[in-house]
């Protein structure tokens, strides 16, 4: 590996060197080993092939993880959700039967897998907050309520420095199993009308020093989906921090948290 060293910095590959950037540094490199045309049509490259679709597949079903739950990702989700979701659904995918780079990627057959997943893992929602919880569902899914018995806030949340108030956030998303689908060559919702869909439900920012709080969310499904078989419906609580300045409450950017907690 070697330093690129002038006023012109150059990315890509020339002349059979390799020049690129790296913690914003330009190096460069010989450039080697198998080209994209090579990998996509040798037959020694059949095994790396089927990794990449699967692996393509279980990025894309992350995406629509990431969408339905993009009201709260920005607060509440950490630089590493995207590779944790990838690596959960891939989990999920190399569990199933069938012909490799097109096995299914089916939540709905893998529930356990994703609950206590944190959205930051730098951040545990457990360790912010530990008051108890109960998260139920109605028969057809559409219904999710969150339910938090009277508690004291200062005995059960660890807020950061500086909090003043806090506020709980049920977050759900629906989210469709995916198969290969070979007219695309690529992993497709079963139910596309069904993907990707997420509501939040957020209680008032209350005071640290409560004396005492119960709080009950519930969160409904959109457009009154009863969702098919094939859909799982993650059900996420987290937690948000305040600062009062004078009477208004300000957002701050540490101790916020989010875990899912089931998946129906």
């Amino acid at each position: 590996m070697s330093k690129q060293k002038g006023v012109i910095k150059l990315v890509g590959n020339i002349g059979g060197m390799s020049f690129y950037t790296s913690n914003g540094e330009y190096l460069a490199r010989t450039a080697g080993g198998p080209t994209k045309e090579r990998i996509a049509t040798g037959s020694n490259f059949v095994r790396t092939r089927e990794n990449n679709a699967e692996f393509g597949g279980a990025a894309k079903v992350g995406k629509a993880f990431r969408t339905a739950l993009s009201s709260v990702i920005q607060t509440m989700g950490g630089s590493t959700l995207t590779a944790s979701l990838t690596r959960l659904f891939k989990s999920i995918n190399a569990r199933a039967s069938g012909v490799r780079g097109q096995r299914p990627i089916a939540l709905s057959a893998n529930k356990t897998q994703a609950k206590g997943l944190e959205l930051n893992d730098k951040i545990s929602f457990t360790s912010v907050f530990n008051a108890p919880y109960t998260v139920t569902s109605d028969t057809d899914r559409v219904e999710i309520t969150f339910t938090i018995p009277s508690f004291i806030p200062i005995n059960f949340i660890n807020a950061p420095a500086g909090a003043t108030g806090f506020r709980i956030a049920a977050a759900v998303g629906w989210l469709s199993d995916y198969s290969f689908d070979e007219s695309t060559l690529s992993y497709e919702p079963d139910a596309p009308e069904q993907n990707s869909l997420g509501i939040t439900s957020y209680s008032a920012i209350q005071p640290i020093n409560n004396t005492g709080t119960t709080i009950t969310l519930t969160a409904t499904a959109p457009g009154g989906l009863v969702p098919d078989a094939g859909v799982s419906v993650i059900a996420c609580l987290g937690i948000e921090f305040y600062q009062k300045v004078d009477t208004v409450d300000y957002l701050l950017a540490q101790g916020n948290a989010m875990r899912v907690v089931e998946v129906f």
